[in-house]
């Protein structure tokens, strides 16, 4: 039975948009380095990754050699700064779509409380999203976006919160302007008021959750003008590699990318993320199951997908139908991840799914 609550249940810090700030950083500029130097760059960049275990539902290495837009889960936990593993649920998951031929890049935010019946676990009945990478691990994550928003994910990316602060002390911190005046973690933040900040003073500003009215759609608005920041003084992405660092960084990442992967964002879709727009799914709080959970309306579902799929140069398809819980059935249901009707599309491949137009 849904209670509707009128006060925002205030939530645990996510990390937002890190991971795309990884990705840029561990390749652009790599060739730039001796071969020593660069093949020691890919060794270490090969340990961050790991197979998904999703069968691919477009050949995405044709859609890297072709300069077509692509899509990356990125997800974020909140382990890594306890030294712990890649474990237990994400704070926070996002959809980015990066697409050269447009040279514009988007960023979905999904608050992790979003209410929806995860595949393969329909028993556990309505769920929260950030628990799908507990149940099954990228797989399951990786799988329930695509379902809930009928979009293809071509990729995934987790780094654990201790990488946002390593980040930002490596490039000397950075400065932002605070949305509001509040006190967190021994630190304070004033309005308006320009604000040098290190790894740790950034970290209390992103995961700020009491004192925030607008709750955790505020936080994640902190948490991106936070990342943007970061990217501005970077100057280029460049400035961020050196052997430490990356070797730093990639214990606390996961990926399905590889480093050739890697090579052909860094060297073909690096223009487009200097034109990033940003949204997130607009949830109501309710109590399901004695749970506080953000339930997305059917018109809201179908906008996020709508702005994913043209992200993606992709067109319009109904959205999916686990996360409406306006449904009488919640169950997962079969749904057509498919778009650009009447065209060829690729060959499947060992790196794709069936041909097809997407």
């Amino acid at each position: 039975m849904m209670e509707p609550r009128h006060r925002p249940r205030k939530k645990r810090h996510p990390i937002r948009n890190l991971v795309i700030v990884l990705i840029l950083a561990l390749l652009a500029g790599g060739t730039a380095y001796g071969m020593h130097k660069y093949q020691s760059l890919k060794n270490t960049v090969k340990t961050s990754y790991k197979a998904s275990g999703v069968k691919k539902l477009r050949n995405v290495k044709t859609q890297l050699s072709e300069k077509k837009p692509i899509s990356i889960l990125l997800m974020g936990t909140d382990t890594g700064a306890l030294g712990r593993t890649f474990s237990g649920r994400t704070d926070s998951m996002m959809v980015v779509t990066i697409n050269p031929k447009t040279n514009k890049t988007t960023i979905t935010s999904l608050p992790r409380d979003t209410a929806v019946t995860i595949p393969g676990y329909e028993d556990y009945g309505v769920s929260k999203i950030n628990a799908a990478y507990a149940y099954g691990k990228s797989k399951t994550a990786i799988t329930t976006v695509q379902q809930m928003l009928n979009v293809p994910i071509d990729f995934y990316a987790i780094i654990n919160m201790g990488g946002m602060e390593k980040i930002i002390n490596e490039v000397g911190g950075v400065t932002v302007k605070p949305t509001l005046s509040f006190s967190y973690g021994g630190y304070t933040f004033k309005k308006g008021v320009k604000t040098h900040m290190n790894g740790k003073k950034a970290l209390a500003y992103a995961r700020m959750r009491d004192d925030d009215p607008k709750g955790d759609y505020g936080r994640q608005t902190r948490q991106r003008k936070a990342i943007m920041a970061l990217l501005a003084k970077s100057g280029s992405v460049s400035t961020l590699l050196n052997q430490q660092f990356i070797s730093s960084l990639t214990k606390q990442t996961q990926t399905d990318l590889t480093f050739n992967d890697l090579t052909a964002l860094a060297t073909n879709y690096l223009s487009a993320t200097k034109h990033i727009k940003t949204t997130h799914l607009q949830g109501t709080s309710e109590t399901i199951n004695g749970q506080s959970m953000e339930v997305a309306s059917k018109s809201e579902l179908q906008r996020v997908t709508t702005y994913i799929r043209k992200g993606l140069g992709l067109t319009y398809k109904k959205t999916g139908s686990i996360a409406d819980m306006s449904a009488t059935n919640t169950a997962t249901t079969s749904t057509d991840i498919t778009g650009n009707s009447g065209s060829t599309g690729d060959a499947g491949g060992s790196t794709g799914g069936p041909g097809g137009g997407y």
